[in-house]
């Protein structure tokens, strides 16, 4: 999933939420200028609302990440080439109570992992946006 987090009493905004947790989770230092912008608010599983913010990290190339032990098992990325992808793109059905068909959540695939749920959910948004005639 991406950084993130619960909001802080000493956070300002959802920006600097965002913006300390990339910093304690990666050891990235971003500033304001690097924020594009931030998609509409979700509902995660439970409950809580999530502000996803866009940011641009520039070339991944150039990053030196320092992840935190405490809260980041791995980090990967996945080109915009590979989720654009049609054979990497798919869906998950979940079933209601009733047995039916509740709802259906996009899902990311042949990649190093399976993205899915809200993040998932997120990188189709950023998708949208990044890529229209795309996507």
């Amino acid at each position: 999933s991406f950084p993130g987090g619960r909001r802080d009493p000493a956070d300002g905004d959802e920006v600097a939420t965002a913006l300390r947790e990339t910093r304690e989770e990666l050891g990235l230092q971003l500033g304001t200028a690097s924020i594009w912008g931030q998609l509409r608010t979700l509902p995660d599983r439970h409950g809580l609302t999530v502000a996803p913010i866009v940011a641009n990290l520039g070339p991944l190339e150039d990053l030196t990440l320092t992840p935190s032990a405490n809260e980041v098992e791995e980090v990967f990325t996945l080109p915009l080439a590979h989720l654009l992808r049609e054979e990497n793109q798919g869906y998950t059905h979940f079933r209601g109570s009733s047995g039916r068909y509740g709802y259906t959540l996009p899902v990311f695939l042949n990649g190093p992992h399976r993205v899915w749920g809200l993040t998932a959910i997120i990188t189709e948004l950023t998708l949208e946006l990044l890529a229209p005639a795309r996507y």
